[in-house]
């Protein structure tokens, strides 16, 4: 266990330990809905469309190259959604929110099939099942990291198609930083952050617009208390196609990591005021 760079392989997630103070959580990449649960969704749900394609490979740099801390989950949004407070409150207020058990698609349309939406005690069941773990793991490696070099650094990746008129108007920003307007990292880290957005010229970007950071930024990031929370939400059209079957356009790829790895080295590099 003392090992810096152990492998921890669960049913619920796969936790690959890093060197670095910085953990890497990607609460939206799985896919699988387990056996049990597939006959409750429409046959187009099982398709998981909402998934935050191909994230675990967009940042296996952070592991592998800078040593960060890497937290993927194996099962899909639509079985849980693990940036959701675990009470189920909205994230946005006045907006189109989905739930903690997402019963509609981004696009609005139902994804279970008419009367096989969860019940209370199903949610219940779920959250002890895939969500508490994803989150005791979450914590656990925040407080090594903390223990180990005085602070903690925590980056949320997400990813989501860029025109989705149920959820916000217009088109998104390629690149959209959140920090909980200022709340869940240290002023000068998110200045920092925001220059190398500003530095780059292949994406559109802004901090804290429509995505200002779901459930793991916000309850998470506690600058006072040593740990730095930052979520960036970007458009899947910065490294695929945004129809079916959403592979990684490689010559897209090679433009959007280079700004990742920025950003994540930038944390790094920051060191928190005495």
């Amino acid at each position: 266990m003392n090992d810096d760079t152990t492998t921890f392989d669960t049913p619920v997630f796969r936790l690959l330990r890093g060197r670095a103070p910085l953990l890497v959580s990607l609460p939206h990449v799985g896919r699988l809905i387990p056996e049990t649960l597939a006959p409750l969704y429409t046959e187009r749900a099982l398709a998981v469309e909402d998934t935050d394609w191909h994230l675990d490979q967009l940042y296996a740099f952070a592991h592998e190259e800078l040593g960060a801390s890497l937290l993927v989950p194996r099962h899909s949004r639509y079985v849980i959604d693990l940036n959701r407070p675990p009470e189920n409150t909205p994230m946005y207020a006045g907006a189109n929110n989905t739930e903690l058990c997402p019963t509609r698609h981004f696009t609005g349309e139902p994804i279970y099939r008419e009367g096989r939406a969860p019940a209370p005690a199903d949610i219940d069941a779920r959250r002890a099942a895939y969500w508490q773990p994803y989150h005791d793991a979450l914590a656990a490696e925040l407080a090594r990291l903390k223990a180990a070099h005085g602070h903690a650094l925590l980056f949320d990746g997400h990813s989501i198609k860029s025109e989705l008129p149920w959820l916000f108007e217009g088109r998104l920003p390629d690149l959209n930083l959140g920090t909980a307007e200022g709340r869940s990292c240290a002023p000068a880290l998110r200045a920092a952050l925001a220059r190398v957005l500003d530095q780059q010229h292949a994406f559109s970007h802004v901090v804290d617009g429509r995505f200002k950071g779901g459930h793991i930024t916000r309850h998470y990031g506690r600058p006072e208390g040593g740990v730095h929370a930052v979520q960036l939400e970007m458009c899947w059209s910065t490294y695929m196609p945004e129809t079916p079957p959403y592979a990684v356009d490689p010559a897209r790829a090679a433009q959007l990591v280079p700004v990742l790895h920025a950003l994540l080295q930038t944390m790094l590099d920051w060191t928190p005021a005495p």
